[in-house]
């Protein structure tokens, strides 16, 4: 089939599909776009000075435009450090659907994206076979929340230090919305969900806006039912500026709570699970029993991930924490 187009067209159009690890052959190319040979050549000579001009400014793109004496075709060959490769393509699909952070549609859509804007040609349906039965098998989070939408208009919030208020529902008493006045610092991902990571803060006398607490509170972002800038900006100090990966190091299952020093008891053969699971962890000590483990944590969190290792772990300081664990123990056995 003949195209009439026009030569910007032409050249575009035979670029991509360079990028795309197609062979470009002059005569079929010639027939197609209703041309001779001569223009085609142009149109490729055109496109490898583009290439040898951006190689002179990013000496580690290296991309080039060759003849192929097996193929009988012109292709592209090179390092394009941007693309990324067949194996990263698909470990990262897998995260994706492992991750069940959309709804089905919203992840069908952006593995498709992902596959089509990434993986050469000849290698898209390997791809896709390869996912396909677990993403056939997907299965959505119970809120079935478009968030995709509400991640880059907070996202915009956090850039620019807008105060938000908040229409918000509670875990334990879903219909029971709650209104909170936020700054806003950071989005994060844990567990299945999206989360805001925001300062309380409530109005003075005068209209000066205070921090309730030292430590950001968590908002799993589907919950938030409306949200609205309310005109007041908040300054971030660059000395304590919020740091996602220092708190990411030291909560679970985003429960945050005050910050607390943990020593305990592990007693399973290899500590790598824990030290995995707890960044700021550290052996300290070993016994014949157990590895004696140091680590920085928020405390909320920290009580369900210590019932969840059974009689592998003992707390032993603080005390307050220790008498915690032994309260929920109680609590569970009058429950058999």
């Amino acid at each position: 089939m003949t195209y009439r187009t026009s030569k910007n067209n032409r050249i575009l159009d035979i670029y991509a599909r360079l990028w795309e690890n197609r062979v470009i052959n002059k005569s079929v190319e010639a027939e197609r776009f209703g041309v001779d040979e001569r223009s085609i050549q142009r149109d490729i000579d055109g496109i490898r000075a583009f290439l040898s001009e951006r190689a002179v400014d990013n000496s580690s793109d290296g991309v080039e435009v060759v003849y192929d004496r097996i193929k009988k075709g012109f292709v592209m060959k090179g390092g394009r450090s941007s693309a990324m490769t067949n194996s990263e393509i698909f470990a990262v699909s897998k995260i994706l659907l492992e991750s069940r952070a959309f709804t089905k549609k919203e992840m069908n859509d952006i593995l498709s994206k992902l596959i089509e804007g990434c993986v050469p040609l000849k290698n898209m349906k390997l791809v896709r076979d390869l996912i396909s039965n677990e993403n056939y098998h997907y299965i959505e989070l119970h809120h079935k929340s478009v968030l995709k939408d509400k991640l880059w208009c907070i996202g915009e919030d956090i850039k620019e230090h807008n105060v938000l208020e908040l229409e918000y529902s509670r875990a334990d008493e879903p219909d029971d919305i709650v209104k909170r006045t936020v700054e806003p610092v950071a989005i994060m991902f844990s567990e299945y969900y999206f989360y805001l990571n925001a300062y309380i803060v409530e109005r003075y006398k005068g209209g000066k806006l205070i921090k309730k607490y030292d430590y950001p509170a968590v908002f799993r972002l589907d919950r938030i039912k409306s949200y609205k800038v309310t005109g007041d900006k908040f300054r971030v100090e660059y000395g304590s500026r919020f740091e996602e990966g220092e708190f990411r190091k030291r909560v679970q299952f985003m429960y945050p709570g005050e910050l607390i020093k943990l020593t305990m008891n592990y007693y399973g053969k290899n500590p790598e699970a824990v030290l995995d699971r707890l960044p700021t962890a550290r052996v300290i000590d070993k016994t014949e029993e157990s590895f004696v483990i140091e680590a920085e944590v928020y405390g909320k969190g920290i009580v369900m991930w210590l019932l969840s290792q059974g009689n592998k772990v003992e707390v032993l300081k603080p005390e307050s924490l220790r008498q915690q664990i032994k309260q929920e123990i109680l609590g569970m056995l009058e429950r058999y």
